[in-house]
């Protein structure tokens, strides 16, 4: 999808042939009012009328006009014009990293937050732009990478399927082994291209706050969240955070026991900022299913300087078509 409101041009010096076409215009309107001033000079009129038939309407003009119009699109052809594009991506690297703690049995998020992430995820997995690299960890008191950065979206939305709650919450293991993941496939796509390690991203999904490690000071735990996010900021990947679920949400883990599971947007936020990332929140399916798409667009397009020559190419050849024929035309049919 080009935008043309950012036009610009390779060989902007070009456009001075612009010039030439305006002088252009002007000699022909000087031409058309000489020849009106002697037609209005020649005093015999029955005899300028025989020599000088009457000419046809508004209509003569178009042979001009369109071998004019066709120089000045031609010079913007040659001038190089360029533009914003939407182009997808196809070397960039994701990994998508899925909390399974217990507290995604919550059923605030109907039918479940496991259920509503698993669907939300399969749909992100299918949108991604095809060149993008997907891969997959899930966390809870410890992380798996369950599949590495791959193009074929299958093993990923099979994973998703399969996946199943435990207790505990180790985010900083899961933002680690998804950087691990990252620089293993970038060291193999490094050694297979010239072009160097494709960009890379972790989107991190959970609902709630890190529970392993669980020292006093969050921000000096070695192998903890905000640690890890500040490893990824080191290594040019960015974590996006995405806090799904609402503050009212509960489990049962005992019958009868009741387990208030709020999310917690702060941690998630945190993480976010530390690593150069961005902070979504999600309390519905849909919503989650928005953030997605959302960082679909992020992560599968860029946009880029494209060459839109062609067209004003095509448009000009067309021009002088257009002019020849009708001059053709218009000069057999009024001698």
């Amino acid at each position: 999808m080009v935008r043309w409101v950012a036009l610009t041009f390779s060989n902007p010096w070009w456009l001075a042939l612009l010039l030439v076409v305006a002088a252009l215009v002007v000699g022909y309107l000087v031409l058309l009012w000489r020849r009106r001033r002697d037609a209005v000079t020649f005093t015999n009129l029955e005899l300028l009328e025989r020599i000088a038939p009457k000419r046809p309407g508004w209509y003569r003009h178009v042979p001009a006009a369109a071998l004019i119009l066709a120089l000045a699109v031609l010079t913007v052809a040659l001038a190089g014009p360029e533009a914003e594009a939407r182009v997808p991506r196809n070397r960039a690297t994701v990994v998508l990293v899925i909390d399974v703690s217990l507290s995604m049995q919550a059923t605030d998020v109907e039918p479940s937050r496991l259920a509503a992430a698993q669907a939300a995820a399969k749909a992100f997995a299918d949108q991604l732009t095809p060149g993008v690299n997907l891969g997959l960890v899930s966390f809870s008191g410890t992380a798996a990478v369950l599949v590495s950065p791959t193009a074929d979206r299958e093993p990923v939305k099979r994973a998703v399927d399969n996946l199943k709650l435990s207790e505990s919450t180790a985010t900083g293991e899961a933002i680690f082994a998804a950087m691990q993941s990252v620089e293993t496939f970038s060291q193999a796509i490094a050694g297979a291209s010239a072009e160097g390690p494709p960009p890379a991203r972790i989107v991190l999904m959970s609902d709630g706050k890190q529970t392993v490690p669980s020292g006093p000071v969050p921000e000096e735990e070695p192998r903890g969240s905000f640690t890890a996010a500040r490893a990824a900021k080191d290594a040019q990947i960015p974590v996006s955070t995405i806090s799904f679920g609402t503050e009212y949400g509960v489990i049962e883990i005992n019958p009868g026991q009741r387990t208030p599971v709020a999310v917690d947007d702060a941690s998630l936020r945190r993480i976010a900022e530390l690593s150069g990332g961005e902070f979504f929140t999600a309390a519905t399916e849909e919503e989650l299913r928005g953030v997605y798409d959302q960082l679909g667009e992020q992560i599968g397009y860029e946009l880029r300087k494209v060459d839109v020559s062609r067209p004003w190419l095509g448009g000009g050849v067309l021009l002088l078509v257009l002019g020849v024929a009708a001059g053709t035309l218009l000069g057999r049919r009024f001698p």
